[in-house]
């Protein structure tokens, strides 16, 4: 891991998927990156993560600059789209495989489930764990993906909002895949490359991805590359008790009420309501946020 000196000033970024447009979930994270961003004095940009192409909506991507504009929310480069970067997960990809920490896997999702032990309890939603059945080799299998190596990584770090964290990688997801079986590059290598190429140091982002640090982590140290701060927000719930998302029916912010929608994002954040109008409003959230994170006692807590 690089030194904390590595980053010679604040830089952050709201990265959100071109799903669907922004709603009361993503707003919280929209807004809680950009006012840490600026109570540091920092950048903020914006970059679009549609790597996993299936699943992106066309147009989604506007429509989501198009609310963060509206709220006032404005990126301090040019904005930035994941499809346009393969070359570089390419490349990261191939430092991995020449140095062995990379290989290729023959198991479909039926092949983990039918190696995963069933009386293993496991979070709903949560992956299945990789047994490792290609780390020695693909016997006989086609290769579908290319997976990371985890042994040794017992990772442990410290978030600005939960406190000090820890997880063995290799025990609880096992070899992670950094190229799908669909030709499309995985989060985790992509985001981890994203975050060194535009020098961010800070990642404000949701607590539901909480869990992914580790392993970006350990893919950092993999390729050498510095290790951001991280701060979890705390995670906006739908009415089923789950996290708000597009796929459980959360509704686009409405842009013709913009400080409306940020009054709500900032009540999740535990900061107070305004009146008047945004360029008012931030101004005086940004300063609450600043106050708020010198004093520990008053740090935020995801939950």
């Amino acid at each position: 891991m690089q030194s904390a000196n590595y980053f010679s000033h604040y830089r952050g970024r709201f990265a959100p998927s071109p799903t669907g447009p922004l709603h009361a979930g993503s707003l919280v994270a929209a807004l809680a990156s950009w006012l840490d961003a600026r109570a540091h004095r920092g950048q903020w940009l914006v970059r679009i993560e549609d790597v996993d192409a299936p699943r992106s909506v066309p147009g989604a991507d506007r429509l989501i600059l198009s609310q963060l504009a509206a709220c006032g929310l404005h990126a301090d480069a040019p904005h930035v789209w994941q499809s346009a970067r393969t070359p570089l997960y390419q490349a990261a990809l191939d430092r991995l495989v020449a140095g062995a920490l990379a290989y290729p896997c023959g198991c479909s999702r039926k092949d983990i489930e039918n190696a995963t032990t069933a009386d293993v309890p496991r979070p709903r939603h949560a992956e299945l764990r990789y047994p490792g059945t290609c780390r020695t080799g693909l016997h006989g299998k086609a290769a579908r993906a290319w997976r990371l190596r985890t042994a040794g990584a017992a990772m442990r770090w410290h978030d600005r909002a939960s406190g000090p964290q820890e997880q063995d990688v290799e025990a609880v997801v096992g070899d992670f895949v950094l190229l799908r079986a669909d030709g499309c590059f995985a989060y985790q290598l992509a985001v981890v490359v994203d975050d060194a190429d535009q020098g961010i140091s800070h990642v404000v982002r949701g607590a539901d991805l909480l869990d992914n640090t580790a392993r970006q982590i350990w893919l950092q140290n993999c390729l050498q590359l510095p290790t951001p701060q991280h701060l979890h927000t705390p995670v906006v719930l739908g009415a089923n008790g789950e996290k708000l998302s597009k796929q459980n029916g959360a509704q686009a912010i409405d842009t013709s009420e913009p400080l409306q929608a940020l009054n709500q994002a900032a009540a999740a954040l535990g900061l107070p309501a305004q009146s008047g109008g945004v360029e008012q409003a931030l101004p005086v959230w940004t300063q609450a946020w600043a106050d708020a994170w010198r004093r520990p006692e008053q740090q935020l807590r995801a939950t």
